[in-house]
């Protein structure tokens, strides 16, 4: 299974009005863009998503249903709790082995929680910490969910990388 971390895209900071906590911090219009951008570039380097996978808070959620337009997914994206901030990787499995046929899935969450995901995929321990930028994307291959064996690092790049590649 081929595995996309891929952390939210750049939110706004502030919390106010009708933003009463940070669960509902929208993208703000650079990372609705930014987002964008990266879809394109993964979409260029020939990926093709099963399956798209959220954490619950809004940031999180535009983020990926900005790339599953991107992408052309019909169907829903899930959301998931195990992608909240203080999520679990054995509760993250427990949801993925009930996703059948899912070759490559984009899971988007949050930081420092995604490192945290590729540290324990790789078998490398909470002491491995790989910072996200926002919109930052990770690809880990793993042989069986839970992983029975460390996961591959395939790649792992940032924004300013996907935008190279998708000629932004």
């Amino acid at each position: 299974m081929k595995i996309y971390l891929i952390r939210h895209g750049i939110a706004g900071n502030r919390i106010g009005g009708e933003i009463t906590d940070d669960s509902q911090r929208p993208l703000t219009d650079e990372g609705c863009t930014e987002t964008k951008i990266v879809g394109l570039g993964l979409r260029r380097l020939g990926v093709k998503p099963d399956l798209i996978v959220s954490s619950t808070l809004v940031r999180a959620r535009q983020t990926a249903e900005i790339l599953a337009e991107v992408f052309g997914v019909t169907r829903d994206v899930k959301v998931c709790e195990a992608l909240c901030p203080g999520g679990t990787a054995s509760d993250l499995y427990k949801f993925l082995r009930e996703q059948k046929n899912a070759q490559q899935v984009f899971l988007v969450g949050h930081e420092p929680d995604m490192g945290r995901l590729a540290g324990t995929m790789l078998w490398a321990g909470p002491e491995l910490d790989i910072p996200f930028k926002k919109a930052g994307v990770c690809r880990i291959d793993v042989t069986s969910i839970p992983p029975t064996a460390p996961g591959i690092l395939k790649w792992f790049i940032t924004p300013k990388i996907a935008g190279a590649i998708a000629g932004k």
